[in-house]
């Protein structure tokens, strides 16, 4: 929830302070506010809150916290400055300003005047460099803002609020609101140095998508193919690697840029004397830098898909290709398979033959010396009558024993599945 606006009444000098930090940062710079809010008898912010105000003399300072950048407002009263010029503020109040230190980085510092005039023309003519001055009427009441958005000599960019009959409240809130345009009008553009970062990265990606489609077209063998997969993989990893960094960066300037909108929709009433809008300044600065941005994240998108879609085309490509090597290796297994049951049949064919040769001439043998050892056998008709037999039994038994080879083999196999 946003801190409630304050009630002001002119004259007054406001100063805006905005520091980027999270994490332990953050925590860091709490603990400082906590230190000096005590140090000061006043009442510390608790764990939970994002917003805390103090009054220290004349002094107001109004501390808010939030999600990357942490801002501090001080409002001096005239009891509490100097009147020596525009936003000038005297030495106690200085000291007190200075003893409030923060380690983040400096983002925003503003110095908005706010001034009792019927005059705030003139006024405006006076303080600010009229080729870059914009200037508006308010839409809620009788009052002018004006600013040329240039920081002076120490840093601040001035901001003049000429009032004539606002009533403090609604002082307060246009002030609180111009505060707000500001400081988020300077958060949205941190975008832009993102953008430029990442614009070489994210051209050489596109220039070297294009070269190797260009060889992806010429590309038959696999690996040269493979090499092509793993350029565009070492690509794509490269773009996601930049989209994802920058994603927060992009999504916080549009949003910001869409708050500086709608503040300024709230508080301009029209123009003046001819000088441009605050809308119409603004857009000219901060329009470009937001569609620089908007085209980044859209080229990252682009070339995302571009990336996926040949990727997925090179891929395919090899797929098809391992399909082809792997259907000419198992065409060129079932040959030697064959070509191995051929020879298996031949060599079993064969074995027969000789094992069979072997049995005979041993049965031989035998018939020889049964017939010399006075048995009635002619050996020459018995070994006759025996080959046919002794082949027969060989390839029996020799088919058995490859029937259970084979079998034992396809139980492994099986096994190993």
């Amino acid at each position: 929830m946003p801190a409630p606006s304050p009630r002001l009444t002119a004259p007054l000098t406001v100063l805006r302070f905005a520091f980027l930090g999270e994490g332990e940062v953050a925590a860091a710079d709490r603990a400082r506010f906590v230190a000096f809010c005590t140090s000061h008898g006043q009442p510390a912010p608790d764990a939970a809150t994002k917003h805390h105000q103090v009054s220290i003399g004349s002094t107001q300072l109004r501390w808010e916290q939030h999600s990357e950048f942490t801002t501090f407002t001080w409002i001096l009263t005239p009891t509490g400055m100097s009147a020596r010029g525009f936003g000038e503020i005297g030495d106690e109040a200085a000291a007190l300003i200075s003893s409030l230190r923060q380690s983040g980085q400096l983002l925003v510092a503003v110095k908005l005047e706010v001034e009792q005039t019927q005059a705030a023309l003139e006024r405006a003519q006076q303080l600010f460099e009229r080729g870059s001055l914009a200037i508006a009427a308010v839409r809620s009441g009788p009052a002018v803002i004006a600013s040329d958005f240039r920081a002076d000599e120490q840093g601040f960019v001035r901001i003049l609020v000429g009032n004539e009959a606002l009533s403090p409240g609604r002082l307060g809130a246009l002030v609180q609101r111009v505060l707000e345009i500001e400081t988020y009008r300077t958060l949205a553009l941190l975008g832009l140095p993102a953008a430029r970062e990442l614009a070489p990265a994210v051209d050489h990606i596109g220039r070297r998508l294009v070269e190797v489609l260009e060889e992806m077209q010429g590309a038959q063998d696999l690996k040269l193919n493979n090499h092509l997969l793993t350029e565009l993989t070492a690509l794509a990893a490269s773009l996601e690697r930049g989209a994802a960094g920058s994603l927060f960066r992009f999504g916080a300037s549009r949003a910001y840029y869409e708050i500086v909108q709608a503040r300024l929709a709230v508080i301009e009433g029209g123009e003046i004397a001819g000088y441009p809008t605050w809308s119409s300044f603004l857009a000219r600065r901060m329009a470009p830098a937001m569609r620089t941005c908007a085209t980044m994240e859209d080229r990252q998108a682009n070339l995302s898909i571009k990336l996926a879609r040949a990727a997925d085309l090179l891929r395919t490509r090899v797929d098809v290709e391992l399909e082809e090597q792997n259907r000419d290796l198992l065409r060129s297994m079932d040959e030697r398979t064959k070509l191995q049951l051929r020879l298996q049949s031949t060599v079993e064919g064969l074995s027969v033959a000789a094992i069979g040769y072997y049995v005979v001439s041993l049965f031989g043998y035998l018939a020889k010396g049964a017939h010399d050892g006075g048995l009635h056998v002619e050996p020459s008709l018995a070994t006759a009558l025996f080959v046919p037999v002794a082949v027969g039994v060989v390839w029996i038994v020799t088919h058995q024993i490859r029937k259970r080879h084979l079998k034992h083999d396809g139980g492994m196999s099986a096994g190993r599945e």
